[in-house]
C-alpha cells in the first residue's frame, strides 16, 4: 500500500457518507434472470434508461425464450430492438452472447458464475461479444452480489470530479481503484449513490456546483 492509499480510503469514505446523508441507502434490486440483466445491460449501451426498458420489453414479447432469441434470424432480432438505437450492431451481439451461453452450458444459465472468483467470473463475462467490464460488474453486482464495481458515464465522471480518480483515468482505471480502496460492501450503495449524484447534481454540462452537498470535497468546484 502507498503513503496515498490512506488518504485515498479516507476520501473515498467522506464521499460514501455523504452520499448515504444526502440519498440514503439504496433498496436492493432483486434479479430473477441473470441472463437476462446481461442482455438487457448491452441493449443500454449508448442510450436512455426508457429506451432500454422499451427495447427490451420487445424483444421478450417478440421471442419469449432465449432459444428463440438465438436462433431468430439476425434481421427479425434488430428489429425488435430498433427503439434502443444500434439495433443493426446489438442483435448479432445478443445473438452471439447467448450462443456463448449456450455452448459453455447446453443452457441458458450464469448462476454458475456466483461460485467462481470474481476476477475469473469477470474476465469470463467480458469474453462475450459487446461484454465490458461496466456490464460485466453489473451483472456480478445486481445479479449475484458479488464484490465487483460497475463504472457508468456518471460515475465515471463524478468520481474524477471528486478526487476518487484522476482526471485522465478511465472507466476501468477508476472500477480497479474502487475495488481496491473501498470495502466491497460499500460497492451497491456507492455506486448508485453516484449516478444518482451524476443525473440529479453534478451533470456533464452545467452542474450544479453551488448548491452540491459534496463541494467541500470537490476538487472540480
Amino acid at each position: 500500500m502507498t503513503d496515498a492509499a490512506p488518504a485515498l480510503s479516507a476520501r473515498i469514505a467522506a464521499v460514501h457518507r455523504r452520499l448515504l446523508q444526502v440519498y440514503g441507502e439504496p433498496a436492493r434490486r432483486g434479479c430473477s434472470d441473470p441472463v437476462g440483466a446481461l442482455i438487457q445491460t448491452i441493449l443500454s449501451q449508448n442510450t436512455s434508461d426508457v429506451n432500454t426498458a422499451r427495447a427490451y420489453a420487445s424483444l421478450r414479447a417478440a421471442f419469449p425464450h432465449w432459444r428463440a432469441v438465438m436462433d431468430a434470424p439476425t434481421e427479425a432480432v434488430a428489429d425488435a430492438i430498433r427503439s434502443g438505437g444500434l439495433a443493426n450492431q446489438k442483435a448479432p451481439r445478443i445473438q452471439a452472447v447467448l450462443r456463448r451461453i449456450y455452448e459453455a452450458r447446453g443452457e441458458f444459465d450464469l448462476d454458475w458464475l456466483a461460485a467462481l472468483p470474481v476476477d475469473e467470473a469477470r474476465r469470463w463475462l467480458v469474453s462475450l461479444p459487446g461484454v465490458g467490464n461496466k456490464t460485466a460488474s453489473i451483472v456480478l453486482l445486481f445479479c449475484f452480489g458479488r464484490p465487483a464495481f460497475p463504472v457508468d458515464t456518471h460515475v465515471h465522471r463524478v468520481t474524477r470530479r471528486l478526487g476518487l480518480a484522476p482526471v485522465a483515468a478511465s472507466p476501468d482505471a477508476v472500477m480497479r481503484i474502487i475495488e481496491a480502496h473501498a470495502p466491497p460492501e460499500w460497492f451497491y450503495p456507492l455506486h448508485l449513490n453516484l449516478i444518482r449524484h451524476g443525473r440529479q447534481r453534478c451533470k456533464a454540462r452545467n452542474p450544479r456546483c453551488n448548491d452540491c452537498p459534496l463541494a467541500d470535497l470537490c476538487d472540480f468546484f
